[in-house]
């Protein structure tokens, strides 16, 4: 006989047990989330309407606003989820997801700040 147990969910850690203090949480993390997402929509904006933006550096900035707002998406909105909701659960398919794309948004993020730091050498030295 053997064993054909799967993982089906994977149980996380909370940042605190009691109630108040899980409200404490979701009110910092929201207002965390809630400035990045202002601050990279306003960079956004900014780019996208003024047309005199439109050089390398702020094409560079743009992307960089849009990879941290993929990147910031992926996790906070769940660990808000959680801490407001009481679940301390993911399952193994959403863990998976998370993982794979704050890998991508990460991995792109810093090929960009690579690529816009050679910008700024050949900027400086040319």
């Amino acid at each position: 006989m053997s064993n054909n147990s799967s993982i089906t969910q994977f149980l996380l850690l909370a940042f605190a047990d009691t109630w108040e203090l899980q409200l404490l949480h979701f009110g910092l993390f929201l207002g965390m989330y809630l400035a990045a997402l202002l601050g990279n929509g306003l960079i956004i904006t900014a780019i996208a309407c003024d047309s005199r933006l439109h050089t390398p550096m702020y094409f560079f900035l743009l992307n960089l606003s849009l990879l941290d707002l993929g990147s910031i998406s992926t996790t906070v909105p769940k660990s808000l989820a959680n801490s407001l909701w009481g679940t301390r659960d993911i399952s193994y398919t959403g863990c998976v997801a998370q993982l794979l794309f704050f890998f991508f948004f990460m991995s792109a993020e810093y090929f960009l700040l690579t690529v816009m730091s050679y910008d700024r050498y050949v900027a400086i030295c040319k």
